[in-house]
């Protein structure tokens, strides 16, 4: 298969901190190679900072959290908000062309998917927190209590790799908006779109010192975890990674919001419309090469009808182009890094150890050229094997067939995870029935990763702390003083 290669519309950027409204280099002088996981090619150096860079970024930040931002109008605040998400649509081609050359999925899916919601998630907030008042009670003419909302102060936001700008947006919207300062951390291997997105809050009319941005390693993260004047961390990332979050948290009793990794089913009941189904079990499966923390990787489905979706879904999926992710045509892209591709890779050799079939793919592609790996379907695995257990976060299922809700019920909720689940029937009790019993944060009924930026997102178990969403994003950047006035 020839891969036809195509030219980036922006030349890739070399990635510096950014303290106190300024680009910095690290005081050590370190750097570390970015590289473009679709051609194994260089794209640039990155600054390595660690505990004197993450101390500068937060003395930087509790000086602005005592300036004028935390006691901005909240009026002002939207506008600025606002502003935040109109220069990010204005780059729009620019960050995805980035976002792209960092992570290797399709420049369509950047484009459409990752950049749009950016913007919308400052342009969400930015409306949000103006509608949001103190709360207010009196009683009986004797005393009025009320609340007041300040902001919770410097907030550490680690960031994952698969969806670095959305999911950082996602974080470090809400918390703008309630008047904090932060300290952002980017995943390493893809740190271009954070640090163009320091400056743009700046344009924006950010103060000097709001937004901070250190690059860097695990040990980077973990110097921002456990900084004595870092009051809140909010992180998405692997389970492992949020429980020693969890632990350099605790000395300091900082607050805590973690959305974690997940090893979601997909329910498909006899019943259910089946090429509706399909279409969307493809997105869930394999869209951004599976490296989503809400793909649907377990796939379960009713023996009466598991041939035939069997059938229709192996056969869709093979239609998908693996690729070039600048080519428009291509559906999936490369494994984020080396690193990742080999973990995937690894997945794929214990399936063939505990006996599994594969129905389509199993393998890789342009191995000389970029980390690929075909979309892939597995058949025949036990409720125990560990590719039906773990999380992969490739383009990697696996299907069961069922014969009862009791039966599949149980095996849905066997896992330590608990992030999402989807579920497709068009029996409206069943539906309401089933998923009030699943044990996951979020479930979907015939539908997949329909966002409601009002509700709230999370997970159990394993699966994360917290939630985020609405209310939920202003409860946690936000500290409450309960205030009694007698009458």
């Amino acid at each position: 298969m020839q891969v036809t290669r195509t030219t980036p519309v922006v030349k890739p950027i070399d990635c510096e901190h950014y303290i106190n409204g300024k680009y910095v280099q690290s005081n050590s002088g370190e750097t570390f190679e970015n590289i473009n996981p679709a051609t194994k090619e260089v794209l640039g150096r990155v600054q390595l900072g660690g505990k004197v860079e993450v101390d500068q970024a937060v003395k930087a930040a509790r000086k602005a959290l005592k300036g004028e931002w935390g006691t901005m109008p909240a009026k002002k605040r939207s506008q600025i908000l606002r502003k935040i998400g109109d220069l990010i649509l204005e780059r729009l081609p620019e960050l995805a062309a980035l976002e792209t050359l960092d992570t290797g999925k399709p420049l369509w899916l950047s484009k459409s998917v990752d950049i749009d919601r950016a913007a919308n998630n400052f342009h969400f907030f930015a409306d949000y927190m103006t509608a949001v008042g103190n709360e207010s009670y009196q009683q009986d003419d004797i005393a009025i209590h009320y609340s007041v909302r300040k902001p919770v102060g410097v907030v550490g936001l680690i960031n994952p790799w698969n969806l670095p700008l959305l999911l950082l947006t996602w974080k470090l919207a809400p918390a703008l908006a309630a008047g904090n300062t932060v300290v952002m951390k980017p995943s390493e291997v893809t740190p271009m779109t954070a640090t163009v997105l320091a400056q743009i809050c700046t344009d924006a009319g950010v103060p000097e010192g709001v937004v901070n941005l250190v690059h860097g390693m695990g040990e980077t993260g973990a110097a921002i975890t456990s900084h004595e004047d870092v009051d809140a961390i909010a992180f998405t990332g692997e389970t492992i990674t949020g429980s020693a979050i969890m632990k350099a948290a605790a000395p300091t009793l900082k607050k805590l919001s973690f959305e974690l990794g997940g090893k979601n089913p997909n329910i498909i009941f006899a019943d259910a419309d089946l090429d509706d189904t399909i279409e969307t079990t493809l997105k869930s499966s394999f869209i951004n090469q599976g490296e989503v923390c809400l793909c649907g990787s377990r796939i379960y489905v009713e023996r009466s009808i598991y041939d035939e979706f069997l059938e229709k879904f192996a056969a869709k999926a093979k239609e998908l182009k693996v690729g070039d992710p600048f080519n428009p045509d291509t559906k999936v892209g490369a494994m984020v890094s080396e690193e990742h591709y080999t973990k995937v890779v690894s997945y794929l050799d214990i399936a063939k150890e505990e006996g599994g079939t594969f129905l389509i793919g199993g393998n890789t592609l342009f191995e000389d050229k970029g980390f690929y790996i075909m979309p892939t379907i597995i058949t025949d695995l036990g409720k125990d094997s560990r590719c039906v257990r773990e999380e992969i976060f490739g383009p990697v299922v696996t299907v069961v067939p069922f014969d009862s809700e009791e039966e599949v019920l149980e095996q849905v909720n066997d896992t330590h995870y608990g992030l999402s689940a989807s579920l497709w029937t068009t029996n409206v009790k069943r539906a309401a029935r089933f998923s009030a019993q699943i044990e996951a944060g979020m479930v979907w009924v015939n539908t997949w990763f329909l966002r409601d930026l009002r509700t709230p997102f999370g997970g159990m178990k394993h699966s994360g702390l917290g939630r985020e969403g609405g209310a939920h994003s202003m409860d946690f950047y936000t500290e409450l003083t309960n205030v009694t006035l007698k009458l």
